[in-house]
Order: C-alpha cells, then sequence, then structure tokens
C-alpha cells in the first residue's frame, strides 16, 4: 500500500500536489506534543486565548481569497462560496474570542453547609476526523472553541484536501497560538481509527457519514471518550398548502445546489403537498435547467464540479438505482462528457421508499420530490427519514410553522420560509442517525470539558 496520496483539481482532473503520509508512529509523536502544549495551554488565560482567536479572524480575511482558491482548486467549490465560508470562519472565531470568557466563567452557587463553585475545565488533547466539502469551516467549526476552551487540537483531514489541512496549520501559527496547539495530521483513516486509543487524546469530534460515524463512536466508547457526531442527513423542506411557491420553489433551488449539491444540512428531499406539487415541479425543473454548470473560478458560475470522480460516479449509481426501482428522471441524470467531475442539476420524482433518492443521503446535486397529500402527510414523510439534521417549512403562517417546528419536526436545525447554513452564534447539530452533540453558539466550548464541582463547607 503506498504511502503517498495526490491532491486533484476536479475541474481539471490534474494532480496538485503529492503528499507523505505520517507512519502510526511519527502521528503519536504529534500527539504528545500537542498533550505537552496542552498542560501549558490550559493556564493561558481565557482573554490571552481570545486575543490569538481574533488574530486568526483577521489572517483569514487578509488572506481569504488564496484561501477560497485553494478550496475551488481542491474540492471544486465555486470561488464566491469559498469567500463566503471563509468569512463565516472569521466570524466563529471572534464569536468564540467575544463570548468564551462568559461562557467558561465559573459559576457560584450556594448549597448546604457552604458554597460551591462550577468550573468549566479543558480535558485534554482532541482527535477531529473532518471531511472535504467545507475544508475550512469543517475545522475551525471545532477547533477554535475547543482552544478557546483550553483543549488543544489535532487534525485528520480529507485526504484530497491536504493542502488546506497544511494552510490551516500554518495559519494558527501565524496567529500566535503555541507549536502545536493546532496540528495536523497526514494520515488515512486506518491511522485515526487506531489513534483514538492514544492516552493523550481526551476525546474525538467527527464529521462524515453516518456509516464511519458509528465506527468512530463505537472505537472511542471501548476506551470511554466522549465523542460529537455531525454525520450525514436527508433533509426534508416541507411546501405546505399555504406556501410562497416562488419563495418555496428559488429556496429549495439554492438550498439543494449551494456547494454543488455537497452539503450535510441542505434541502435534499423536497416534499410537497398535492395542490402546488405540479407548479413546484415545473419551476423547479426550469430553474435546474438554467443554471451555468462550468469552472468554479469563473464569474457567473452557479454549479462547479463534484470533489472526485468516485463520488460522481457513485452519486449517479444512486440515481440510475432509483430509476431501476421505478423513479423517473425530471432533468439531469446523464454524466456529461466534458474534462472535470461534473454532474448535472438533477430532479428525481415517482420516488418511494427503497430508493435510494428516498431512503438515503445523496451527496450531490440530485433532488428528491415527493408528493403529500396533505400537510400532515408533508410532516410524516418528513420524520420518516433515519435521518435528523436539518429541515425546511414554507407556510404564510408563521405561527403555524414555528409550532410545527418546534413540537413535531424531527431534526437538530429547522428553515422556515428560508434557507441559511451555519450561524456562529446558534447550536449546530442534529438527531438520529445525523449524530449528537452540539457545535456553535458556545454549545461546542462546552462538550469537552470538564464540569467541575468544588464544594467549600463551612467550617
Amino acid at each position: 500500500m503506498s504511502n503517498t496520496v495526490n491532491t486533484i483539481n476536479p475541474t481539471t482532473e490534474q494532480i496538485i500536489n503529492t503528499y507523505t503520509l505520517l507512519s502510526q508512529q511519527q502521528a503519536e509523536q504529534v500527539i504528545e506534543k500537542s498533550h505537552q502544549t496542552y498542560l501549558q495551554w490550559r493556564l493561558v488565560s481565557v482573554t490571552e486565548r481570545a486575543k490569538h482567536l481574533n488574530k486568526l479572524a483577521s489572517l483569514f480575511e487578509e488572506q481569504k481569497d488564496a484561501i477560497a482558491k485553494l478550496m475551488t482548486e481542491e474540492m471544486g467549490k465555486v470561488y464566491a462560496q469559498g469567500l463566503q465560508e471563509v468569512e463565516l470562519c472569521a466570524g466563529i472565531c471572534r464569536y468564540s474570542a467575544e463570548h468564551g470568557p462568559k461562557i467558561l466563567a465559573d459559576e457560584e452557587r450556594d448549597m448546604d453547609g457552604g458554597r460551591a463553585i462550577v468550573s468549566y475545565q479543558p480535558t485534554g488533547v482532541l482527535l477531529g476526523i473532518q471531511p472535504w466539502n467545507f475544508p475550512l469551516y469543517q475545522v475551525i467549526r471545532y477547533s477554535a472553541a475547543n482552544i478557546m476552551a483550553g483543549n488543544t487540537t489535532v487534525l485528520k483531514h480529507a485526504s484530497n484536501v491536504f493542502g488546506m489541512a497544511e494552510k490551516i496549520e500554518t495559519l494558527f501559527k501565524q496567529a500566535g497560538f503555541p507549536e502545536h496547539c493546532f496540528s495536523n495530521l497526514l494520515i488515512d483513516g486506518k491511522t485515526a481509527s487506531a489513534l483514538i486509543a492514544h492516552k493523550a487524546i481526551s476525546g474525538v469530534t467527527f464529521t462524515g457519514s453516518d456509516s464511519t460515524g458509528k465506527k468512530v463512536a463505537e472505537q472511542a466508547g471501548k476506551y470511554v471518550k466522549k465523542t460529537v457526531l455531525e454525520l450525514g442527513s436527508n433533509d426534508a423542506f416541507l411546501v405546505l398548502d399555504d406556501a410562497d411557491l416562488e419563495l418555496a420553489v428559488k429556496t429549495c433551488v439554492t438550498g439543494r445546489m449551494i456547494n454543488n449539491g455537497e452539503t450535510c444540512v441542505s434541502a435534499k428531499r423536497f416534499v410537497v403537498v398535492e395542490s402546488l406539487y405540479d407548479d413546484f415541479k415545473a419551476q423547479v425543473k426550469q430553474q435546474f435547467e438554467a443554471m451555468k454548470m462550468g469552472d468554479p473560478m469563473a464569474d457567473g458560475t452557479d454549479l462547479g464540479p463534484m470533489a472526485r470522480k468516485d463520488l460522481r460516479d457513485g452519486i449517479h449509481e444512486q440515481v440510475m438505482q432509483s430509476v431501476k426501482a421505478g423513479a423517473n428522471i425530471v432533468t439531469g441524470g446523464e454524466i456529461p462528457e466534458q474534462t472535470g467531475f461534473y454532474y448535472p442539476p438533477t430532479l428525481l420524482d415517482n420516488l418511494a421508499p427503497g430508493m435510494p433518492a428516498y431512503d438515503d443521503e445523496l451527496f450531490g446535486p440530485v433532488a428528491s420530490l415527493i408528493k403529500a397529500k396533505d400537510n400532515n402527510d408533508a410532516m410524516k414523510i418528513a420524520n420518516s427519514s433515519r435521518y435528523g439534521l436539518g429541515g425546511g417549512i414554507f407556510s404564510k403562517d408563521e405561527k403555524k410553522a414555528i409550532e410545527l417546528a418546534k413540537k413535531h419536526f424531527d431534526t437538530g436545525m429547522i428553515n422556515i420560509n428560508g434557507y441559511g447554513l451555519a450561524q456562529p452564534n446558534l447550536p449546530f447539530g442534529g438527531v438520529k442517525e445525523s449524530g449528537y452533540g452540539r457545535e456553535h453558539g458556545g454549545f461546542g466550548m462546552r462538550e469537552f470539558v470538564n464540569v467541575k464541582s468544588i464544594m467549600i463547607h463551612s467550617s
């Protein structure tokens, strides 16, 4: 088995760079150095930690063009969306820096016979196993909060974005963080799994498929180590009978095709009531066919290539399996004859349970259109999924939509009459087979801390 990895530009299909993987022993040496840094970093004041995070945010903004270009080269993201990702990461760092001191502050509490202090203390070195689709954001999402909390982190990034992994480590160093406060490990999945057992690893945060996430949690469980899992999803966006149809169509198209359709929390199943179904279908078809697919660096491009050939071929196989089982291709569904790992905006309907397009996550520019008899049936269809990351509701009755979102929609995040990705001040995470734990909004700072009770008894 080769110990080298090539990163490949999905637009040109050309090799960008070649990287040599670390051995398990070499990776363990980095973890041990990270642990030594942790022993000192945990003693650094929260205000000092915040200064470094604010500096990191500034570096993101100063270098946003180069960072976004690297994303596009490695995984095909439309350049303008890469710039938005960099801005989001700067916002996460600033939010963590501003609110971290309060979130992590000791709490004084009364108790019988004295008083108590609840203290939030770091736990050690965290292993982050992260995917390629948001190659900066996925890493900053867990690392900023946990480093603010006094932990140190090591990263196992996806092999097709190793250039971004190295860039992130460089930026942490430029921001003044101590050596090995954030460390990049160029390793494969097998080595990452073995590292979970290392005595210095106090927890694991994973973003990726539900199948791999279960294996990570099982491995961590053997050593009684906490995990945070943000797994796949098959988000349903419900178009109820009183929806603004034009808004619903526009939003669902955006929500499905953002990031070339390679987004966990995105509009994947369009569940539309029967009375609006035909009009919705016709308008989505029209907008899908109007999208410009091409060079992600070019102005005006709506859809770039998928990140890898195997991913493009995989989603096409899911489409073909669904068609074989009775699904209908409304538009798209053919691999274009051109350089690059492109797949066209694709809409499927006539779907039923048992089809990949109904049951499974389609991680690319393919949407599943499902007809519901009425509003109640739409919610039933939405909740029938084994996933529960995000979702959406379109209704002119905002009060009713909020009630459905709070009490009836089994997901971690819900959009009403719109679509949005992550927000630095709001919790991010799911339920069911979409995982557990929360990031952002201060919640991520308390996922991997020791919530310590100190009881002072009166003499």
